[in-house]
């Protein structure tokens, strides 16, 4: 009887062990989920403000082209930029996208600078604001998506969530990084 009694304490200790252990891996997994749809739904709002940006532009060049119609190259650059940005598939060639068509912009707010007329125009003003305010959601939603990919990457590599990450396929994301470029200063030339 001794013997038997002695036996259940074993058994429900392994027992008790066991679900110990799975409800960590359950738990663990769970949060890996829960941040992975996070950072994606961070990268959407990146993306949807991108799309905001990309939406405004042609606006903006119809705008200008009526002060400025001989800058035909400046508006070349944007609409290809503007394409790469649409089309961009991941992190990187949307960051490298995002980051031409910044200097593209840069170089048509300087253009308008030439044309006072065009400085006072209502609907350039309208849209330059429209502009200048999405610049800002999309330094937001990147800073955002990038805490979001901090987090996680943190998560994956701490023990023992390292082992579950591993075990179940949740590899480190990459973050929002600026192009080289984008560090330079633009020249703004009249």
């Amino acid at each position: 009887m001794q013997r038997s009694k002695s036996g259940f304490i074993i058994l429900g200790v392994v027992v008790l062990f066991i679900f110990i252990i799975g409800f960590g891996i359950v738990t663990s997994y769970n949060n890996l989920v829960v941040l992975n749809e996070d950072i994606d739904g961070k990268w959407s709002q990146v993306e949807n403000n991108l799309q905001r940006r990309a939406d405004l532009i042609p606006n903006l060049v119809e705008t200008v082209k009526g002060y400025a119609a001989q800058e035909q190259e400046i508006f070349t650059a944007i609409a290809e930029a503007r394409s790469k940005l649409i089309g961009a598939t991941g992190v990187d060639e949307a960051a490298r996208a995002n980051d031409e068509l910044s200097s593209a912009l840069s170089r048509l707010l300087a253009l308008s600078e030439s044309y006072p007329t065009l400085k006072s125009n209502e609907n350039f003003i309208a849209l330059q604001d429209e502009l200048a305010g999405t610049e800002n959601r999309i330094a937001v939603a990147r800073k955002d998506y990038n805490d979001a990919v901090q987090v996680y990457n943190t998560k994956i590599k701490r023990f023992p969530t390292n082992i579950i990450a591993n075990l179940f396929g949740y590899n480190e994301r990459e973050y929002f990084q600026a192009d080289e470029s984008s560090k330079e200063v633009p020249k703004v030339e009249f």
